[in-house]
């Protein structure tokens, strides 16, 4: 089959809109799809940029400015609710600069990820559109007075990319640490045989497991019994933790007899230990456990994020800092909060004086104007923002 690349997907959406809105009565218009897209991408990186990803978009449509803008808003809370939620990665809510913004857009709202390197990755964006596709495109409505206007617009996605960012942001030398609310496999169970005449063993071991495994089902998690029989017992336990799931659960005849299980987490405080739970506290243990583990491993990602972000530092410094800056040096630089002139001129500059972008304006830091009185780090203007810098995937 053919691989075609493609105009972006307002072209065709906006196409669309033109045949189905016609009346403020039609209004808002929401669509969203999943799709996979093909990008002309001169250098890819598995996860984070790829020829063909599959991504989730939606497009909108709206009578007023107001009504599109709190919609762009609103999705930019709802991709940083996911990363923060389920994913246990925290990120910097923020809008692009004019340079950076979506092409055709009025405003372009991001949430900037820090991976464990110091570099930043944008993970999901929202775009007010303005009336640009609505002009282009010819799509009009008749308001409630009668009178034919211009629709607003709005259109957002995130991708695959948010699976790379995870496993940047979790991942150790040992593999893959998945947070348990999206880890496929919550817990696995590795049975310890009974030794081979042991027909007693081997029967109260057996219904120990079912007992096991039907507590832990009944609260709702997901589990898996690892019984293979040509396969050591530490050959196992390697590779569940290099896939990344959350919990290990051994259970032998040893444990059977004393009415206990041995837990092992993949991550988290005290994941180096094991430790010894009753059979009659297991389910309960482990969910509690795994909830543990999904806000410890954010709280880690959340003080990384806090430590990688510098503030007060000159243009020079940063300079310093990045010219021997590698994607494969850990923990890294990190990303650079300043008082910022907005200038095209000189955010090109930058970009090739120290192959660093502004990843964004935080909502935070300029929604109290906080840039107000100080001098830009660059010209020494008055600055008009505070803006992120960093190197970026």
């Amino acid at each position: 089959d053919p691989l075609i690349i493609r105009p972006t997907s307002e072209t065709m959406i906006w196409h669309m809109f033109k045949d189905w809105i016609s009346s403020h009565r039609d209004l808002p218009l929401k669509i969203n799809q999943w799709a996979n897209v093909m990008r002309w991408e001169l250098r890819t990186r598995p996860f984070l940029r790829t020829s063909e990803f599959l991504w989730q978009e939606g497009h909108t449509a709206h009578a007023t400015s107001e009504g599109a803008v709190e919609d762009a808003r609103a999705m930019l809370e709802q991709y940083a609710g996911l990363c923060e939620d389920m994913l246990s990665m925290p990120v910097v809510k923020g809008y692009k600069s004019p340079s950076e913004r979506f092409a055709g857009a009025e405003e372009t709202f991001t949430i900037e990820a820090l991976m464990q390197n110091g570099w930043a990755l944008q993970s999901g964006t929202s775009h007010f559109l303005g009336q640009s596709f609505g002009k282009a495109f010819d799509v009009k409505f008749q308001d409630r007075d009668g009178k034919m206007e211009t629709v607003w617009g709005t259109s957002w996605g995130v991708s695959t990319r948010l699976i790379g960012a995870l496993i940047m942001t979790h991942s150790d030398d040992a593999g893959l640490v998945l947070p348990p609310r999206v880890a496929p496999v919550q817990v696995v169970v590795v049975p310890i045989p009974a030794k081979k005449n042991d027909e007693e063993g081997k029967q109260k071991l057996d219904s120990a497991l079912d007992d096991l495994v039907a507590g832990l089902k009944g609260v709702g998690l997901r589990v898996k019994v690892d019984d293979r029989d040509y396969m050591r017992n530490g050959a196992k336990y390697f590779e569940w933790e290099r896939k990344g799931v959350p919990l290990r659960i051994e259970l032998g005849p040893r444990d059977v007899k004393s009415g206990s299980c041995v837990f092992k987490y993949r991550a988290g405080i005290d994941s180096e230990k094991k430790q010894f739970v009753d059979l009659a506290d297991v389910a309960s243990t482990a969910e509690r456990g795994l909830e543990d583990m999904q806000k410890n491993l954010f709280v880690a990602a959340s003080e990384r994020l806090q430590k990688g972000i510098r503030t007060g530092v000159a243009y020079k410094e940063m300079k310093e800092l990045l010219e021997n800056d590698t994607a494969g040096v850990y923990p890294g630089v990190g990303m650079f909060l300043v008082p910022w002139k907005c200038d095209e001129a000189n955010e090109d500059k930058i970009k090739e004086e120290c192959k660093a972008t502004i990843r964004c304006y935080p909502l935070e830091e300029n929604g109290a104007e906080i840039w107000k009185g100080q001098k830009c780090f660059y010209s020494g203007d008055d600055a008009t923002h505070m803006a992120l810098f960093g190197r970026a995937f």
